[in-house]
């Protein structure tokens, strides 16, 4: 049976940080700091996802644009193309999804408003654990 992203979601929670679209980039560092995360999603109305914010999209802002970006609004400088999966999605298609894009945080959407976030930290547990859970398996068989 295929590990799909609710069981992770189930195992990890489904807490995720969101600012609004008027945040500065610097309040949103900051956020990005003290919350020890690499991604913020940007909401808009009743929950919608409308954008997402990375360490990658703000080192592009401020290469970019210099430090005085870091006044503008994280709208001006968040990526608005999100790519989402479903609780439906397997590990498998998350792993090709963050490969092929190359980023490391995927929101998760249910009936059109976010329900998690899976990190490729979370991608990674999931297959550890799924490696130490077939060892065992044939351990028993091995044993049995």
């Amino acid at each position: 049976m295929a590990i799909v992203v609710k069981n992770m979601l189930d195992a990890k929670g489904r807490d995720v940080v969101t600012v609004g679209p008027d945040k500065t980039l610097l309040e949103v560092a900051d956020i990005l700091n003290s919350k020890k995360i690499g991604a913020v999603v940007i909401t808009g109305m009743e929950g919608r996802i409308s954008g997402i914010f990375t360490e990658r999209d703000l080192v592009r802002a401020i290469a970019s644009k210099g430090p005085s970006v870091l006044d503008q609004p994280v709208k001006s400088a968040m990526t608005t193309a999100v790519t989402r999966c479903r609780e439906e999605t397997t590990v498998d298609e998350l792993m090709g999804m963050m490969s092929s894009g190359r980023f490391r945080h995927v929101p998760v959407e249910h009936e059109g408003k976010l329900a998690g976030i899976i990190s490729i930290g979370d991608v990674v547990k999931s297959r550890i654990r799924e490696a130490e859970l077939e060892a065992e398996q044939m351990k028993a068989y091995i044993a049995g």
